[in-house]
């Protein structure tokens, strides 16, 4: 009975560690549960066994992208960012490599519209803001906090999908930072200068490099999952 276990236990690490994959090379669109289970010599029910849709699978990467965030926003405070400036950072990243990387911003836009993964953004960045802006808020209720979070991932969603007038990126970083700074009662003044500091940033480049770091640590995390 243990070797059986153990034998599935394998089976979902390995369709994991592939869709995730897939969805950071090729995009979620893309992939289908025919292409993993060929490429894993599978039945699609073996697939849907462990994930009943594909929204199920990206769930799981959206819960490693929210990791990997985290981590990312840690390292920067360590380096000397405040959370502030680092939260103004991680929303910069993903606006830059959803413009210039088709995949990426498939796969964001998929997070964003799929109400599963959507909640898992939410949950998350709920507990996130609150941590960066509480110092500005400190009479807010959950309820509050809760309820603005809904609003800021609709500014998120609009900042990183590809509009038909083109709105240079500076100006959409510019307008959606400001936007959800003001939301959270930020002073002009900081806001002002933490504005002054992304846009000064090569910011493209950062972009490019988180998205690397990214891809390397998804494959990494899943690698060890099922060495372990």
């Amino acid at each position: 009975m243990s070797h059986i276990y153990h034998k599935r236990k394998n089976t979902k690490l390995e369709i994991i560690k592939l869709a995730a994959k897939l969805f950071i090379e090729e995009g979620y669109s893309k992939t289908t549960f025919s292409k993993i289970a060929k490429e894993l010599d599978l039945s699609t029910g073996n697939i849907t066994f462990y994930f009943p849709t594909k929204e199920h699978l990206l769930a799981v990467l959206v819960d490693e992208l929210l990791d990997f965030q985290k981590l990312l926003m840690d390292q920067e405070v360590n380096e000397g960012y405040s959370s502030l400036l680092a939260y103004c950072l991680e929303l910069t990243t993903i606006a830059t490599v959803c413009e210039t990387d088709e995949v990426t911003r498939d796969f964001y836009v998929s997070a964003y519209t799929s109400p599963l993964t959507l909640n898992l953004i939410r949950e998350n960045d709920t507990v996130k803001t609150k941590n960066v802006f509480k110092e500005y808020c400190q009479d807010w209720t959950d309820e509050q906090w809760i309820a603005i979070e809904n609003i800021v991932s609709g500014i998120e969603f609009a900042t990183i999908i590809t509009n038909e007038s083109r709105t240079p990126l500076d100006i959409q970083i510019k307008k959606a930072l400001k936007t959800i700074l003001t939301i959270y009662n930020v002073p002009k003044e900081k806001i002002n200068e933490k504005l002054e500091k992304v846009l000064n940033m090569d910011y493209r480049a950062l972009g490019r490099r988180i998205l690397i770091e990214f891809k390397e640590y998804i494959n990494l995390i899943n690698d060890n999952k099922l060495k372990n």
